[in-house]
């Protein structure tokens, strides 16, 4: 239990890099039900012509009989020319969900200037002081050569 609470990194974060046309995940491989495996991070780098969108629904129930209903969108990137789905990637649980995919896709096609100004860039690293837990977890640390490539064009 204490292994899935602080070997997770921070965050998970998604880059989106529209001049070279590639999706950046930062990708942690867990097997739960494994505590004696290695847990490790694989940053990974996708073409956009592999990426689709899937929304997702899950409804659950409870011990005092209520429903929890959670939904979100992941990113599914399927092998080239099939739609055989080799990797998947949360975008939203219970946030901005289409919304988010629909920005996405309007800064990969039109550019920075069909959006509205985002938000302020949030430091994945930074984390309440209250949450002992998540200031156990390791930071998130891109690897040198694929930091650089996903903040700058070829």
């Amino acid at each position: 239990m204490l292994k899935s609470t602080i070997a997770a990194p921070r965050d998970l974060p998604l880059r989106f890099n529209r001049i070279r046309r590639k999706i950046y995940a930062y990708n942690f491989k867990d097997r739960w039900w494994n505590p004696f495996e290695r847990w490790y991070v694989a940053p990974v780098a996708y073409d956009w012509s592999q990426v689709r969108a899937e929304r997702w629904r899950q409804n659950s129930a409870t011990a005092q009989g209520g429903v929890i209903i959670r939904m979100g969108v992941m990113l599914s990137i399927v092998s080239p020319g099939t739609n055989k789905v080799i990797d998947r990637f949360h975008l939203s649980t219970m946030g901005a969900d289409e919304h988010a995919w629909a920005y996405i896709c309007t800064y990969m096609q039109k550019g920075p200037e069909a959006l509205p100004p985002p938000d302020p860039p949030q430091d994945h690293n930074d984390v309440p002081w209250y949450n002992l837990a998540m200031r156990l977890a390791p930071k998130v640390q891109w690897p040198e050569d694929m930091d650089r490539e996903s903040r700058s064009a070829p």
